[in-house]
């Protein structure tokens, strides 16, 4: 349900009354009769308790089911709305350590997350900046090393996946090596053949202005990121690159009359790869979580404390993270 002072409960309910189902809400059961009882009264969905995933099948047309993890804070509903709480923090991880758990069990096919709010998730002592870190640890087996994890962007028209996330702009440009984009190629070349592409097409953007022109700019793309693709290409990926990062998301955008260059971009820090997508609109991104053991989405926004409790939240991104798990979710299946 994400953080119980943002939207997150919210979206979910307007998901849910506009005929979501064949899903199980992980969160505090009063917090989400609350985020219904702001929809209109016709609308409403009947708030049932699971006393095991089993009973969901059984609901009945109208009423959400509820698994309420343990360790959630007894006074979670007096969190106030719209402001970063600790009880907040602490049940947002409450919660996605248990989707992480039935996941983990095959109770569930996949986890769509909510949006949480890093200050809530640092003020209850968590250790990780935000959802992807915490899903990377709880997702690794007991004993073994957090496996390597990438974060990817997507709509209808363009996929970006990122080499560096939430570290500052000086950070991520150190962090840009040629193990890492080798990594992050790798990983989105598997996932990707999860999804049904059995040889995606993968461009690589630059660092620098015009990827470098030749060294002009930088010699990253020649000293760094270029061995990294043709270490991939070695490997029999489709990689290609380094391309200039202030066109190659336009080649790659796919829409009527203009198909795509490209299946997916990589690009090599969070902003350079996350503004070509939210241009094309919030309320049709989705964040996906690759490298883990199972299918991860969220909607493309925040918690959105401003609109926490008036009711005008707006649950597109989220139908459209629902709606890619599930894509994902039978591509795995047909694998």
């Amino acid at each position: 349900m994400g953080d119980a002072c943002g939207i997150g409960p919210e979206i979910i309910a307007k998901w849910w009354r506009a005929g979501g189902g064949a899903a199980v809400v992980i969160g505090s059961l009063a917090v989400m009769q609350r985020a219904t009882s702001w929809l209109p009264q016709a609308d409403r969905p009947e708030v049932v308790a699971l006393g095991s995933l089993a009973q969901q099948a059984s609901l009945q047309p109208g009423q959400m089911g509820v698994w309420v993890p343990p360790a959630l804070p007894a006074d979670l509903l007096d969190a106030p709305l719209g402001q970063v709480d600790v009880r907040a923090g602490q049940a947002a991880a409450a919660c996605i350590r248990e989707a992480v758990r039935l996941a983990q069990q095959g109770q569930v096919a996949g986890i769509v997350t909510a949006p949480l709010h890093k200050e809530a998730l640092a003020l209850a002592g968590e250790p990780y900046p935000g959802h992807t870190e915490l899903l990377q640890a709880e997702g690794s087996p007991p004993g073994q090393a957090p496996a390597p994890v990438r974060m990817m962007l997507a709509n209808d028209e363009l996929k970006t996946v990122l080499v560096t996330i939430h570290v500052s702009l000086r950070q991520a440009i150190e962090q840009v090596t040629t193990a890492s984009v080798l990594e992050t190629i790798r990983i989105t070349h598997a996932s990707a053949q999860l999804w049904g592409m059995p040889r995606p097409r993968i461009a690589v953007a630059g660092l620098n202005p015009h990827a470098g022109e030749g060294g002009l700019f930088g010699d990253e793309e020649l000293t760094i990121i270029g061995p990294a693709i043709e270490a991939a290409r070695a490997d029999g990926i489709d990689a290609s690159g380094p391309y200039a990062p202030d066109t190659v998301f336009m080649r790659a955008r796919n829409v009527p009359g203009h198909p795509g260059e490209f299946d997916v971009v990589i690009a090599m820090y969070h902003d350079q790869g996350l503004i070509p997508v939210k241009y094309l609109g919030l309320d049709q991104g989705v964040n996906v979580t690759l490298g883990l053991p199972f299918v991860r989405t969220s909607p493309d926004h925040g918690t959105a404390f401003d609109l926490a409790g008036t009711g005008r939240a707006d649950e597109a991104s989220f139908a459209q993270a629902v709606r890619m798990a599930r894509v994902l979710v039978a591509g795995r299946a047909g694998a």
